[in-house]
């Protein structure tokens, strides 16, 4: 097969997966998560539920497709952190810029979405594995950035500490979409709230980590 029928499949099956999703969406925001089938889905999206599935593997990642990317982040903030800078100092500079844009990543969704989300115990409870999944990544590239042996509990200390404070900063952001505020009076906001939090963090955080 050549490079251009490869690149061809690979575009339809981008496009097969993001009117999946775009139609999960609308459903899930019309008729709320819980009521909506993935059989709804596959005749809105007009396949096969199996093909939804395969795209797909739990509902719940219908709702919240970015899923990798936000279990990642953190971590790859860390690894890609500059010399000289510590694990605190990336996150905060990666967070106050993710506001400024209104990342959907760190809770930049909408006021139909966020209602959505707040609404279903299900997606609440996917998006607390998905704050410990964050965690655990974050800890383990600590771990590997600083070279900490297997029963140092330090790379999970500090994990938890950063992620507790990226998943403050995420219900904030929910939240203030909920009380119906646009979206640049809450990145203004959270900015604010995020400063602050990470100050909290620097006496105890502010050396961690810090790049060779």
């Amino acid at each position: 097969m050549t490079s251009t029928n490869t690149g061809l499949r690979e575009q339809k099956k981008q496009e097969t997966r993001q009117a999946i999703s775009d139609h999960a969406t609308r459903l899930f925001i019309e008729r709320g998560f819980e009521e909506t089938t993935i059989a709804d889905i596959a005749d809105a999206a007009r396949v096969a539920k199996k093909t939804v599935t395969n795209y797909f593997a739990r509902k719940e990642d219908l709702a919240l497709d970015q899923h990798e990317e936000f279990t990642a982040g953190l971590a790859r903030t860390v690894v890609e952190r500059a010399v000289g800078e510590s694990a605190l100092a990336a996150l905060r500079t990666a967070f106050l810029e993710a506001a400024a844009r209104h990342d959907p990543v760190i809770g930049f969704s909408g006021l139909p979405f966020a209602r959505m989300i707040v609404d279903s115990p299900t997606l609440t409870a996917r998006l607390r594995e998905l704050h410990e999944a964050r965690e655990e990544a974050l800890a383990t590239a600590l771990a590997e950035a600083t070279g900490a042996e297997l029963d140092d509990i330090t790379p999970r200390a500090a994990a938890t500490q950063l992620g507790g404070a990226n998943r403050l900063l995420f219900g904030e952001v929910l939240r203030l979409t909920v009380e119906g505020h646009d979206n640049d009076h809450i990145a203004a906001t959270v900015a604010r709230s995020a400063r602050r939090v990470f100050d909290l963090l620097e006496p105890a955080l502010g050396d961690y980590a810090t790049r060779a």
